[in-house]
């Protein structure tokens, strides 16, 4: 029994080394292809580089998600260090030496890597960045942040731009996250300016957002819209930033009361942005904002908006205020706005509900003057839970003058009497809503073109070299047949003499 029992602790001893040998060997196979990846990512940015393009940059950061999962400060540090000594740039060193104080680690020696520019040392810095940011070590990643600026400060080269742009965006961030988002707003608005002057794009188009973000987040609306007013969004920006741009731009235009543009704006950023589960959040936000422009602008969103999977859950709030609004009770409208203030507070959108309550009571009104032909201002007033007929009647006036009713007023009698109903094909009703659709689509098609890519001219000279090649073919031909033909001329000449 007892050698059953020790034969059996020897299997589970062995099942465990084998275990710890397993799992050292799953650890040294992911150091091996975390070093291989990283290794390809620095291929690219130095191909880059050489080639002064930013379509390698692009290849290398899109492997950043995939090294953040994997990313080992042992395996960064080694390759910063391999960095370190291949730098003549004194910014540059200093800030690959802050990376490894930073990240705890040693300088060590290690194999080259090949010249350090600015890019590798910022896509290096970006990596540290984002490891001390999952590792919750955020002031040490706010320092080496302002380090990292302070190296795109020093250099303005195209192929810095994309590099650049993620740098101030997890800067920005982290600042957000301490509560302290009021700091960076100096260095972004001297950082926007620099990155104007130099036409780096994606950088400004970042910054645009970034200080958008940050004067709504202390509800500075009027400097957002100043900064709005006097810049140029970059026409070629990638999308996701377009996206939030419009975004951000609805959002204060809303507050602004030009709610016409704002709405424009917003399903602008809705169709710019992707529709997958990665952008459900930006998606949901933008909605919330939207359907509260919609019903103060007089409509009703569709049914079909609220019953998306993405949006069915966050937007039963919003659809709950729409039926309040669309049958025009006031009473339910008010329960509502109770019921979630918290809610609305959170989405900040508490203070465009307020002013939702005038829009219920004209919808009321709209649906009281197509029911009543004839209605006294008593009991519009019961209807409408109103304080007294002088409000009752002061609120339909307005209602007429705004154009919401077609009506008139007896003020003796007290009574309200709605027009008689038109063909509403006999107004230009119509004519706008085509309008509006055909706008919508030349503009889709203007973007369509512009964001068309277009070969260069590098094909125009393969297209030369070989015109030339066949040209010369032909004459090689030609010149053949002139000796098959002054050939055959000497044979008969030959004959004729014999």
């Amino acid at each position: 029994m007892s050698t059953s029992n020790e034969s059996a602790s020897m299997d589970v001893e062995l099942s465990s080394k084998q275990k710890q040998a397993e799992a050292h060997r799953i650890l040294l196979e992911g150091t091996t292809f975390l070093f291989v990846d990283l290794a390809r990512s620095l291929k690219f940015l130095q191909r880059g580089i050489a080639a002064a393009e930013t379509h390698y940059i692009y290849r290398a950061l899109r492997a950043v998600p995939s090294l953040r999962k994997r990313l080992l400060p042992e395996v960064l540090a080694e390759t910063i260090a391999a960095c370190i000594s291949e730098t003549d740039a004194p910014n540059v060193r200093d800030c690959l030496k802050g990376m490894l104080v930073f990240l705890k680690q040693d300088q060590r020696e290690s194999q080259s890597t090949g010249a350090c520019e600015p890019e590798l040392c910022l896509f290096l810095g970006l990596l540290s960045l984002l490891s001390l940011l999952d590792s919750g070590d955020r002031a040490s990643g706010a320092k080496l942040a302002e380090s990292l600026i302070s190296v795109t400060s020093g250099s303005q080269r195209r192929t810095l731009d994309p590099i650049a742009s993620r740098v101030f965006f997890y800067y920005s961030r982290i600042f957000e996250m301490d509560g302290r988002l009021h700091d960076v707003r100096p260095a972004l608005l001297s950082a926007l300016q620099a990155a104007t002057l130099a036409g780096m794009k994606e950088t400004k188009a970042m910054l645009l957002t970034l200080l958008l973000r940050n004067y709504m987040h202390y509800k500075h609306y009027d400097q957002a819209e100043r900064l709005t007013a006097k810049s140029s969004f970059p026409s070629d920006a990638p999308n996701n930033l377009l996206a939030r741009y419009l975004y951000y731009l609805g959002h204060i235009e809303a507050i602004q009361l030009n709610y016409s543009q704002a709405q424009m704006h917003l399903l602008e950023a809705t169709r710019k942005a992707p529709s997958n589960a990665e952008t459900a959040g930006f998606q949901q936000t933008v909605h919330k904002i939207y359907v509260i422009v919609e019903l103060l602008m007089g409509n009703i969103p569709e049914r079909s908006l609220f019953r998306q999977p993405v949006l069915r859950k966050p937007l039963q709030p919003y659809l709950e205020l729409t039926q309040a609004v669309r049958v025009g009770d006031l009473n339910k409208f008010q329960d509502v706005v109770a019921k979630y203030e918290e809610k609305f507070l959170k989405d900040d959108v508490l203070i465009l509900i307020q002013r939702l309550r005038h829009n219920v009571i004209k919808a009321g009104i709209r649906s009281i003057s197509v029911a009543y032909s004839r209605i006294s201002l008593r009991d519009i007033c019961l209807k409408l839970h109103l304080d007294s007929e002088e409000d009752a009647e002061y609120i339909v006036a307005k209602a007429i003058r705004d154009g919401v009713v077609d009506a008139t007023i007896d003020h003796e009698k007290g009574f309200v009497q709605s027009a008689e109903i038109h063909n509403v094909y006999g107004t230009s009703d119509p004519q706008y809503a085509f309008d509006k659709r055909i706008t919508f689509c030349l503009s889709l098609y203007n973007e369509s073109v512009k964001s068309m890519r277009y070969p260069g001219s590098d094909h125009r000279k393969e297209l030369a070299y070989a015109m030339e090649a066949i040209k010369r073919e032909r004459e090689l031909a030609h010149e053949l047949e002139n000796d098959d033909y002054d050939g055959e001329s000497d044979e008969d000449a030959m004959d004729e003499d014999l």
